[in-house]
């Protein structure tokens, strides 16, 4: 029972999952302006955050689990070259989804 609160594979998968959609839908590389790419996430953070409403629908997810999934979506967009504070304002609107 104890170790079930430490099992985050489901939640990392899932944080890893989210980092992709958003990638695929606000790419790096894109020759972007500033105003593009904050319409452009603006619409991703919609749609991550209507992937978040239905994934707490089918699970529970205690505090360790919720800090992997933000902690697996973070690495995931920092490793893929997005700016830092980009990362973390974007991580910290995840994470306000979990509360």
């Amino acid at each position: 029972m104890v170790f079930e609160w430490f099992d985050a594979k489901a939640a990392e998968a899932f944080g890893t999952e989210l980092a992709k959609s958003f990638m695929a839908r606000v790419p790096l590389n894109a020759e972007l302006s500033e105003r593009k790419f904050e319409s452009k996430a603006r619409s991703a953070i919609a749609q991550l955050d209507r992937t978040v409403t239905a994934f707490r629908t089918d699970h529970r997810l205690n505090m360790f689990q919720k800090a992997k999934v933000g902690n697996a979506f973070k690495w995931a967009l920092r490793d893929a070259g997005y700016p830092a504070r980009t990362v973390d304002q974007l991580t910290d609107l995840l994470m306000l989804q979990f509360r």
